[in-house]
């Protein structure tokens, strides 16, 4: 059971605090420079771990593996933190902006599942996503 709940509990707690970081990024600090100072220190991060995770063999293997995936994904992560810290930058509120990407992307995920994934669709899913949809009217209140 602990292996299913450690990661949603990792993404959450990350997942506030990359919102209070992005929120806070200095308004005259050009995005892409702070995305430098950010992926290299992710970059670092990510190699000390992996080193601590593999007793520090095997990287050029792991490289080889690489797919279209991997390479499409840190693109895909740089729209996501830029149009993060573009959003705040613009004014959107911590209490707001991330609900209602999270309900739009809900909703997106939903059909995604069904139509590429085979997942199926049901009537508590339908359900939530109208609950998203009037939780977002009730946001813009």
């Amino acid at each position: 059971m602990f292996n299913y709940i450690w990661p949603v509990a990792l993404i959450v707690l990350s997942n506030i605090v990359y919102q209070i970081c992005a929120k806070g990024i200095p308004q005259e600090m050009n995005t892409f420079a702070s995305m430098t100072v950010t992926y290299a220190v992710a970059t670092l991060v990510s190699g000390i771990l992996f080193f601590i995770s593999t007793k520090g063999s095997g990287i050029i293997q792991q490289f080889k593996l690489t797919n279209w995936a991997t390479v499409v994904l840190g693109i895909v992560i740089t729209g996501l933190e830029v149009g993060f810290i573009f959003a705040y930058k613009a004014g959107w509120k911590v209490n707001t902006l991330a609900t209602v990407t999270n309900a739009f992307l809900a909703i997106a995920l939903l059909f995604l599942g069904f139509f590429m994934y085979k997942e199926s669709i049901n009537w508590s899913k339908v359900v939530g996503v109208i609950i998203c949809l009037v939780g977002l009217w009730f946001i813009k209140k």
